[in-house]
């Protein structure tokens, strides 16, 4: 029998010095059974550093065609795609030939680093794609986090990130890999 979704419930108040974007966004986040805590935190941390009141998270793993976050203009046209891991390079073509602008967050220590070198080359005709590496140590430290009802507080500067919930802190130092021209 398959499992279901567990369904999050989190107040993610986000303080972006760098973009001056300052807004509470009420989420109802739906982890996939074979999506983990690590996973879960990181697209909450995506969603931080691109959020815009028309940003939503999509069904991510349970669709193979939708990034996992997205920003459609009032037309309905994709300004923004999101996606988390580490996608081919056919996924990285293709997202880009759909959105306006691409953002990659990879993740998850070596596997990561070998997957960059390999598609990196690739990657450079796209002007629009942005590739952001989180550390695995950040990563593990973030998933320490994660509860199914969360007040989660993300302050950006300077491109650093303070992530808490209640007492619990972690600091990120997002490495970008590729920025978007």
């Amino acid at each position: 029998m398959a499992q279901n979704a567990t369904i999050y419930k989190v107040e993610l108040s986000v303080s972006d010095m760098d973009r001056h974007y300052y807004e509470t966004h009420k989420l109802t986040v739906a982890k996939h059974p074979s999506e983990t805590d690590e996973r879960l935190m990181v697209r909450l941390v995506a969603f931080a550093l691109n959020a815009h009141e028309h940003l939503e998270m999509t069904k991510g793993l349970s669709s193979d065609d939708e990034p996992d976050i997205w920003q459609k203009s009032l037309s309905g046209e994709l300004d923004v795609w999101v996606a988390l891991g580490l996608p081919s390079e056919k996924v990285i073509r293709q997202s880009c030939a759909k959105a306006g602008k691409v953002y990659i967050y990879a993740y998850g220590g070596k596997p990561a680093e070998i997957w960059w070198d390999k598609v990196k080359n690739s990657t450079a005709r796209f002007a629009s794609l942005e590739v952001v590496n989180l550390t695995e140590e950040d990563t593990a430290a973030l998933a320490g986090l994660a509860s199914r009802a969360m007040k989660l507080q993300v302050n950006i500067q300077d491109g650093d990130l303070m992530v808490s919930v209640d007492e619990s802190v972690v600091y990120l130092t997002p490495q970008t890999w590729k920025r978007a021209e």
